[in-house]
């Protein structure tokens, strides 16, 4: 089977008194997961906003794919294919692994 999507990411950042807040968005076409991050700028640190927009972006992205995993999960249990019980290895083909 031979097939294309695309997936769209947004992500809003905003920044107030040393605090920098991302929210991202995923439009899977079917499905929209939102993700939040957030990240605070040290008093005694030097204040490079560009810093506090990456780490609050990649926090907010690493919830949106901590939420895609669980749905994962669920579908691959739902279909007999995820784990019995517990933190074992999955048996399913899917991996994150590169031989």
């Amino acid at each position: 089977m031979t097939r294309t999507l695309e997936w769209q990411v947004r992500v809003g950042l905003s920044e107030e008194d040393g605090t920098t807040r991302a929210e991202a968005v995923l439009d899977t076409g079917s499905a929209r997961l939102i993700g939040h991050g957030v990240a605070r700028c040290n008093p005694q640190d030097v204040d490079v906003p560009v810093i506090g927009d990456e780490l609050a972006a990649s926090r907010a992205m690493k919830d949106i794919a901590a939420q895609l995993m669980k749905a994962a999960d669920h579908e691959l249990e739902t279909v007999g294919a995820g784990p019995a019980s517990g933190p074992v290895a999955p048996p399913y083909a899917w991996s994150d692994t590169t031989a």
